[in-house]
């Protein structure tokens, strides 16, 4: 058994999710977990990075020594909270934030969070930059938790895993097992919240259950070609942001957040009715489980699909990402692939992202 962390900056940008896990070839374990949550001014810097036209070498860099600092104090953090040592710890997975997701043609995919800082500053084995491997073997980079979905819940005709995060990605498991990002989760309805209200999300999607959606708009938003792309396939909030919407001047706020909220519901549907799979159960991860306005339409869209959160298979839905990447970091050093071609399109199995050894013992 080893002592992993894993730690993970979404696209919402709200924080870095910091994890400590026990992992074993034959299963993973939770042993704490927490959001160090970004400063106001943090999260609005990211945000904007995410959707500029135009990117400086400074703030590109400024921006990469904040993640490395915030996942340096977070692992300081999970070491004091647990009364353990970076001696005892086998390795940091980090993801990092994702500064640009673009996997094709010729794609790229960047996340940021300087792995040599990591590693350093914490004494501690850090594994990073996890997509470009399989983007260069010709896949999206993305996503990548599906693989994790399968090895935690193993591979049940019928089960279906949803993380609801600033992007929506989902995994059918079975004999076959396939996923892809579907799209917008929290992303838009967060941004136009925070815009229009002046707070960082919809706390139980209160304000979009006042309004009333509007088909016009929703009907134009579907449109959007990404939704009929056959997968593989992934996207983020540079191609899904309130600005590329359009949105028509008189339409009260409320109302639009409730047809961006209807958005979400319905291209997830889209994606879980357009597929081979015979969906029984939906078991939900991310951020937008706390979402009940979101669920309540997502559950109108797929009448007779049960869906639960993912705690009730045994992982809590607020840290499925961090675990994955503490995982994948686990399935690296042991020199195992992490990737599953058949979800990102790459021409066969890789092991993900580079290794940082350890610096001197500092955290």
């Amino acid at each position: 058994m080893s002592l992993c962390i894993g730690l993970m900056s979404g696209t919402s940008a709200d924080g870095m999710d910091a994890c400590l896990t026990e992992i074993s070839e034959s299963g993973i374990r939770l042993i704490d977990a927490f959001c160090l949550e970004y400063p106001t001014d943090i999260q609005t810097f990211l945000k904007a990075l995410a959707t500029s036209e135009t990117l400086t070498a400074e703030l590109v860099m400024g921006a990469d020594q904040i993640i490395a600092q915030f996942s340096v104090e977070a692992v300081r953090l999970l070491l004091d909270n647990n009364q353990i040592s970076a001696d005892d710890i086998s390795l940091i997975g980090s993801h990092g934030h994702t500064l640009r997701h673009n996997p094709q043609p010729d794609g790229f995919s960047w996340q940021i969070g300087d792995p040599s800082y990591i590693a350093e500053h914490t004494g501690i084995t850090c594994i990073a930059d996890f997509r470009r491997r399989d983007i260069a073997a010709g896949g999206q980079g993305a996503p990548l938790a599906p693989a994790f979905h399968q090895f935690v819940f193993g591979s049940e005709e019928g089960t279906a895993v949803l993380n609801l995060g600033g992007i929506a990605n989902i995994t059918l498991l079975g004999g076959c097992i396939s996923g892809w990002d579907t799209g917008p989760g929290n992303a838009l309805i967060d941004e136009w919240h925070a815009r229009v209200n002046g707070e960082p999300f919809d706390r139980d999607g209160n304000f979009a259950s006042q309004g009333k959606i509007q088909q016009d708009l929703l009907t134009l938003w579907l449109e959007d070609p990404y939704y009929s792309e056959p997968s593989p396939k992934s996207t983020g909030r540079e191609y899904f942001n309130i600005s590329a919407l359009n949105i028509p001047d008189g339409r009260h706020p409320a109302d639009i957040a409730a047809t961006l909220t209807e958005l979400t519901a319905a291209t997830i549907a889209q994606a879980i009715s357009t597929s081979e799979a015979q969906v029984q159960r939906l078991l939900i991860c991310g951020g937008g489980v706390r979402n009940t306005y979101l669920l309540s339409r997502l559950e109108a869209h797929i009448e007779g699909i049960n869906i639960e959160a993912t705690c009730t298979a045994g992982v809590p839905a607020d840290w499925m990402e961090a675990m994955a990447f503490a995982w994948l970091g686990y399935r690296t050093l042991q020199g195992l692939p992490g990737n599953l071609p058949e979800v990102t399109g790459a021409k066969g199995p890789r092991i993900l992202g580079g290794i940082y050894p350890a610096g001197q013992k500092k955290a």
